[in-house]
């Protein structure tokens, strides 16, 4: 391994950790009340460090969508060995929060915050539509599959993804705000029951 290739490896395992104690800082303390300070605490570095990689902490929590979306990419990479319809199924149940799982929903609850900044925030705005793409997009290339492989019936790929994700965002966004441990679960079967088996041509299986 060379000079550069080992400056180079130090540099990713860094900013690999800044984003794991971002994530951990995100949950503890939420958007609003988030410091470098605390992230470089959870990181066991000091803040300078965090200013050599990020100037803002604006700029660190770009980042952070960044590397967020780019993990959720690599989770819902096509798999050629699952039919769309089992895909589809596994991308409902990403959505879902179970009541023990206490991170994730402080993540979500502290995305929740950051997303209400988008409309004033240039930087956050570009990586949120990046992130809504993905998740329709994700949606449309699905059902599109299910359509070509007459598993799914002729629809328009791009609505139905659109109203797939705004229904599954919107009961996470209630469960976390009413905190109701069971509303995206119940939304997620409702979705399956209602909507998804009507996708299916006539004589398939929902492969369950």
């Amino acid at each position: 391994m060379t000079e550069t290739q080992d400056e180079s490896n130090t540099a990713s395992d860094s900013r690999t950790e800044i984003m794991d104690a971002t994530y951990r800082a995100l949950c503890e303390h939420g958007h609003a009340d988030l410091t470098m300070q605390q992230i470089a605490d959870e990181a066991g570095k000091s803040t300078s460090l965090l200013h050599y990689h990020f100037d803002t902490k604006e700029e660190l929590l770009v980042a952070f969508i960044d590397h967020l979306i780019t993990e959720f990419e690599a989770t819902v990479a096509p798999d050629e060995d699952e039919s769309p319809t089992e895909r589809l199924r596994q991308f409902l149940d990403l959505w879902v929060l179970e009541p023990d799982e206490t991170d994730r929903t402080a993540l979500h609850l502290a995305l929740l915050e950051l997303r209400s900044r988008g409309p004033f925030n240039e930087a956050y705005r570009e990586q949120l539509a990046r992130s809504d793409e993905l998740l329709r997009t994700t949606v449309a290339e699905i059902v599109q599959d299910g359509i070509e492989q007459d598993v799914f019936r002729e629809v328009d790929p791009e609505g139905t993804a659109r109203l797939i994700v705004a229904t599954l965002d919107g009961a996470r966004t209630r469960q976390i705000t009413l905190d109701d441990p069971e509303y995206t679960r119940g939304v997620r079967e409702q979705l399956e029951e209602q909507f998804v088996e009507g996708l299916l041509v006539s004589g398939e299986t929902n492969g369950r």
